[in-house]
């Protein structure tokens, strides 16, 4: 019969010695009560209790943790915007008692501030200085955050405005905007590139005229030079200016019906094509500035005789 008490006996003592023994994780502090009253801070280690008599009363992460909060408000332009607000912070591991009896919901006084900061800051801007602020926005709640969560053992380590939100509309008109204004630039820079496409064409045709026409100019000194010197050599055997001129022409008019017959698909055609017809036109230049020498000279003599009256 004692043995069977025994047993039981053994048993429970076996438990509440097991129970006297707790782990506390790294970065993690443990808060002990003794019949409800607080009794001490357990932190990372094997940890002793008085059994039935110590409990713990809760444990609080000393790691840094993030809390995102949505904020919605409106611009100094009267548009309405969303904001992600990401709160990173810790408890303090000398500050633990505040932090787990003075605060029984951290995370809904953070949002309380967030939230206060951010409707007093956002409409006091318009919407693209939102944007381009975003980091005064994110200074402004860490500094109240600080001052306020200070005193109940949390510090805060970082905000930051990590998303900015217009309605829907507002983002498809400031892609509008954005898209013409592009379009624009692209406009000018086309607008641009046709000009000088222009002016370098033109610049080209000019000069290609200039080449042009100085090859000309040379062709016809060189012909010229060149009857000059059939001239010479037709006289040094006996022929006279004329005549030369009219073998020249003859000459002339042959090579070019030679030429007209070398191509097999010419529409050219020589009118007119004998050669007395090279000899007739040779005689209406010669007639032709025969008249133009005696109408100059004869302006001139005009013009000195009026001098002579004067």
């Amino acid at each position: 019969m004692g043995q069977f008490i025994f047993v039981p006996i053994l048993f429970f003592a076996i438990v509440i010695l097991i129970s006297s023994f707790f782990v506390v994780k790294q970065q993690t502090a443990a808060i002990i009560e003794r019949f409800g009253k607080f009794q001490s801070i357990r932190h990372s280690g094997l940890q002793l209790k008085i059994p039935l008599i110590d409990k713990v009363a809760g444990k609080l992460s000393l790691k840094i943790q993030q809390l995102d909060v949505i904020v919605e408000t409106k611009t100094l332009d009267d548009v309405f915007v969303r904001l992600k607000v990401s709160v990173q912070y810790r408890v303090l591991s000398q500050k633990v008692y505040d932090a787990f009896y003075k605060l029984d919901y951290p995370h809904e006084q953070i949002t309380s501030y967030v939230f206060d900061v951010v409707r007093a800051e956002v409409p006091k801007m318009k919407l693209d200085d939102v944007f381009v602020k975003k980091d005064d926005i994110a200074l402004a709640v860490k500094a109240e955050l600080n001052d306020a969560m200070l005193e109940y053992g949390f510090d805060i380590i970082k905000t930051l405005v990590t998303d900015i939100d217009p309605d829907a509309q507002v983002k498809a008109a400031m892609n509008r905007i954005n898209a013409a204004e592009r379009e624009k630039t692209a406009a000018q820079y086309e607008g641009d590139a046709a000009r000088i496409l222009i002016v370098e064409k033109a610049k080209a045709e000019a000069e290609s005229k200039r080449l042009q026409g100085q090859g000309i100019a040379d062709q016809r000194r060189e012909i010229a030079r060149g009857l000059e010197e059939s001239v010479d050599v037709l006289n040094r055997v006996g022929i006279n200016s004329q005549e030369a001129s009219a073998l020249i022409v003859v000459t002339q008019h042959y090579d070019t019906l030679q030429s007209i017959g070398q191509e097999t698909n010419s529409n050219l055609i020589l009118l007119p094509n004998s050669p007395q017809a090279g000899s007739q036109m040779l005689n209406d230049m010669v007639a032709s500035f025969t008249a133009s020498n005696q109408i100059g000279e004869a302006m001139k003599a005009a013009k000195n005789k009026k001098k002579d009256n004067e």
